[in-house]
């Protein structure tokens, strides 16, 4: 058996020789360095290591900050940290936390070995831990999903299982893991009857959430810094939990200033989302305004193809003042090497939007593409490919550029995505949309409870091509197949991840605001 390496970073090493003459005789390899710097750079060249020692008061990168580094790269390895005494506050349980334990200096020999006898098995001991934890607080939220919640509850109540999900990820513990997507389905099917109940009513400005059109006016515009430029970069389809895998890397250079939520208007589409983000208007409103830009959609051509004027126009609406913008958008290889190229250019403006087609792109890719299919097989697969792509883009790099020259910075999306498994017959004519979790069209016929149905449009703020056009959005993780070839179908589009419709996945979306460190 291989000898467990441990990396030791302290500034003080000369101190520690009897410790670590006590591990080489025990066994053990160890790798010293005396600041996190050091730390990082090894840890990166060095794949094989098992333990790494932190001392929290190094100079120049403290111990946590060194930590917040590493787990962006590695949320594996196991990490203990030495403190200087038990006051500070580091963890209060060491299983199961981003910190895996800790010491108290001076650290006792014996105190080493007993912690890494404990590490080697350290995941059973994390999956026991958070089993036992979520075992806890299942009840506490069944009892909250139906308590009869408002728009901000529901958010928390969301998090709240993302934050199980991300965490049993880790663990592996099947059982709970079941268990977690059962509850995940109830608050669905709950939230999809919430939604139902008040959408109407929100459209109207009758006490709801900021919604797609309302997003840059209340929540970015507002926190526009005048000293420096500013950057919304919307990444198309970005669920939450994807947000929250991304959100380590991010951290390294920028500094999270500010985490909020929009809901997305319906259908959770680009098309109708991203376009009213952009025009700051509901799509009825923007047909009505600028009926020359709105497409239908049984009509040919790009249905997002006038974002940078719409984005342009509701910026002279609401700001007296001459403000530079820029609108980029970024859908291709050779427009993601231009914006890493040319990212520099930013400066020069007010207000850039970038927007980044990737995750949008990967979906439906993923629909397509049996090899991704297997890539992507579920939500966790999902959000490891999502992270992957993102430290390998160009968008990242292009982002690290920018890092060193500080700016303001939002992160949104226009909406996020769900995995379908239950299919809804609808029978349509041959003019309705082929979108699997909405449909619009004449003489729709369906299954009335799997559907939140809008017979006017114009009350959802959505256009009416004619007189007798109505929508229906899909509810919780159904998905819409006509009544031919229905099998086939069935079994392609199942488990594929869509949009359009109702669900916390689709309308709970994040908007980020971060600062350079």
């Amino acid at each position: 058996m291989d000898k467990v390496k441990i990396l030791w970073a302290d500034d003080e090493i000369d101190l520690l020789k009897p410790q670590l003459f006590f591990l080489e005789k025990k066994g053990y390899e160890v790798v010293t360095v005396t600041n996190g710097h050091d730390a990082i750079e090894t840890f990166s060249e060095h794949n094989d290591i098992d333990v790494i020692f932190l001392d929290e008061s190094m100079p120049g990168l403290t111990g946590l900050e060194t930590l917040q580094r590493i787990r962006a790269t590695n949320t594996t390895v196991p990490v203990v940290m030495i403190t200087k005494n038990e006051e500070e506050n580091l963890m209060e349980e060491a299983i199961g936390s981003e910190i895996d334990d800790y010491l108290i200096k001076p650290v006792n020999p014996n105190q080493i070995l007993l912690t890494l006898k404990k590490l080697i098995d350290n995941k059973r001991l994390v999956s026991e831990k958070t089993s036992s934890d979520y075992q806890q607080e299942f009840r506490q939220i069944i009892m909250d999903i139906n308590s009869g919640l408002n728009v901000d509850s529901w958010v928390d109540i969301y998090k709240r299982i993302i934050n199980w999900e991300l965490k049993l990820d880790d663990s592996n513990v099947e059982e709970m893991q079941e268990i977690l997507a059962m509850q995940k389905s109830e608050a669905n099917s709950e939230f999809s009857k919430y939604v139902e109940k008040n959408y109407l009513a929100w459209i109207k400005n009758e006490e709801g959430p900021v919604m797609s059109h309302d997003l840059l006016r209340s929540k970015v515009f507002p926190k526009v810094s005048k000293t420096k430029s500013n950057v919304l970069l919307l990444l198309d389809n970005l669920r939450y939990d994807q947000w929250k895998v991304l959100q380590p890397i991010f951290s390294d250079l920028f500094r999270i200033e500010e985490e909020d939520y929009f809901y997305s208007i319906l259908p959770t589409a680009t098309q109708y989302s991203r376009n009213a983000i952009f025009a700051g208007m509901l799509p009825s409103d923007i047909q009505k305004h600028y009926p020359d830009k709105w497409l239908n959609d049984f009509e040919e051509g790009g249905k997002n193809m006038h974002e940078g004027y719409f984005f342009k126009s509701q910026v002279n609406r609401l700001f007296r003042e001459e403000m530079r913008t820029d609108y980029i958008k970024v859908t291709n290889v050779k427009a993601a090497k231009d914006l890493n190229d040319n990212i520099l250019n930013c400066l020069q403006n007010d207000f850039t939007v970038i927007v980044y087609n990737f995750i949008d792109m990967l979906s439906h890719a993923r629909t397509e593409m049996e090899v991704l299919k297997e890539l992507a097989g579920d939500e966790k697969a999902y959000r490891s490919l999502t992270r992957s792509w993102f430290l390998n883009s160009p968008l990242w790099s292009a982002l690290k550029k920018l890092a060193e020259k500080d700016i303001n910075l939002f992160v949104t999306t226009d909406h996020g995505t769900i995995r379908v498994k239950q299919p809804s017959k609808v029978v349509a004519d041959k003019d309705t949309t082929t979108n699997l979790r909405y449909k619009m069209g004449r003489n729709l016929s369906y299954d009335k409870k799997d559907v939140l149905e809008v017979k006017n449009p114009k009350e959802a703020g959505l256009p009416r091509p004619n007189m007798s056009s109505s929508f229906i959005f899909a509810k919780e993780d159904k998905f819409f197949l006509y009544p031919n070839s229905y099998n086939y179908y069935h079994n392609f589009f199942k488990d594929t991840f869509q949009h359009g419709g109702i669900s916390l996945e689709e309308v709970i979306c994040p908007i980020v605001r971060l600062s350079c460190k």
